[in-house]
Formats: C-alpha cells, structure tokens, sequence
C-alpha cells in the first residue's frame, strides 16, 4: 500500500509550511508499507509513516545559543592538562 500526499495542492498547510516541506522533504510526500498481510493494516501503516514525515519536515530546529565555557570548567580542564602532563613526564626515562 503506498500512501501519497500533495505538498503544494494541499489546503491544510499554509505558504510558509508548504515551502518547509518542499524544501525538506519535497513536493509530493509518499510512504510504503507491505508489512502486513491485511490491506487495511498496511494502509494505516502507511499513512502513520506520511504523517511521520509530514511531522519531520515541518519542524523548526531551534537555534543554538552560542555559550562559553565557565571559569570552573576552564580551572578543571586546566588541571586535569597539568596531572596528564605531570604523568607523562614521571613516565620519561631519566638522564
């Protein structure tokens, strides 16, 4: 069973989420399932897997908001450089 859905001749969606979608995922969604012997439980299992992708390609990604280390987590790797380099050089041969 194959499950289609047209991104642009849709009324559901609105332009800005139409132009979402055709740029993430396309201008006709399509979704397959042959998983089942019934037709009827392919069918709902096809259109689960559009809306899915529907879901997908109409998520907006937040954006990351740039933060810098902290003073203690900045001291701690610091520290933990000056024991490795402690370590490695307990490790040197002597002259």
């Amino acid at each position: 069973m194959e499950a289609v859905f047209d991104v642009e001749a849709s009324a559901a969606l609105s332009d800005v989420q139409k132009r979402r979608v055709v740029a993430r995922a396309g201008p006709v969604l399509r979704a397959v399932a042959q998983d089942e012997r019934s037709q009827a439980r392919n069918r709902e299992l096809a259109t689960e897997r559009l809306v899915a992708a529907l879901r997908a390609a109409l998520r907006v990604e937040r954006r990351r908001v740039p933060t810098k280390p902290s003073e203690a987590s900045r001291e701690r790797r610091l520290d933990e450089k000056r024991k490795r380099g402690e370590l490695k050089k307990l490790r040197r041969e002597l002259d």
